[in-house]
């Protein structure tokens, strides 16, 4: 198993491609920019994408997943309580999206110097949605997709369906984390959808309790691991 990292112009969103050794693949957030790259990734490499995740539903991880999802003639998936931003990215961030047209906002600056333009957003046709029947004393949805046996466990806090992509044994396990949980830091809340409350049951009750080998994939900045950020991430060491 191989983990191939793209990484988006817009807010440096961490796209990862996920290759089995039978030459399935999944990609995982597809965020603006990156279709060229996986594409041209895809072709050469020969392999059989079987999906398209999304580890939630804000539009820096979610911009190429129509493209990609088209292309590959596969679904794009993700939980079902975040399914709702696809069909409306910008208005789904609140005043973050609103104020997509406004030159000096934060969206704006980071699609125009990605030379993206937001009006060519497209939402993904197929979609694909697990764990609309929540349940706190089950979190897990297993998803076989290709020859990869993917773990999707809910995490809500950042985004109501936030979820962990989790892969591989207790010893050797990838989680791809999303905007939950980054090398030193976690994900805002303070956007619609996002609670500070819900976001700490997260931590203590899904994150703290992974095994401490577990490689860290987040969907910005660098990779960790549980260890790490259980001892030196201020969010988790207390």
């Amino acid at each position: 198993m191989q983990v191939i990292t793209v990484v988006a112009p817009v807010f440096g969103a961490r796209c990862s491609v996920l290759v089995h050794d039978d030459g399935s693949c999944v990609v995982i957030d597809a965020g603006a920019g990156v279709a060229d790259d996986v594409l041209e990734l895809v072709a050469a490499r020969r392999l059989r994408p079987a999906a398209v995740l999304a580890t939630h539903g804000h539009v820096d991880h979610t911009w190429d997943a129509a493209h990609l999802s088209n292309a590959f003639d596969v679904p794009v998936v993700l939980h079902a309580a975040d399914a709702y931003r696809l069909a409306d990215p910008f208005g789904t961030l609140g005043v973050l999206g609103h104020a997509v047209h406004d030159p000096h906002g934060p969206l704006a600056q980071a699609l125009a110097a990605a030379g993206v333009d937001p009006s060519t957003y497209v939402a993904p046709s197929r979609v694909e949605t697990f764990g609309a029947a929540a349940d706190r004393r089950s979190p897990d949805v297993a998803l076989e997709l290709g020859g990869l046996r993917i773990v999707a466990r809910h995490a809500p806090g950042h985004t109501e369906g936030s979820t962990l992509y989790l892969v591989g044994s207790d010893e050797d396990r990838l989680a791809f984390t999303g905007d939950v949980l980054f090398a030193g830091t976690i994900g805002r809340t303070d956007l619609p959808g996002g609670d500070h409350e819900t976001m700490e049951r997260t931590l203590l009750e899904v994150v703290a309790h992974l095994p401490p080998e577990t490689v860290v994939v987040p969907g910005h900045g660098p990779t960790s691991t549980v260890a790490a950020e259980l001892a030196h991430n201020p969010f988790l060491n207390g």
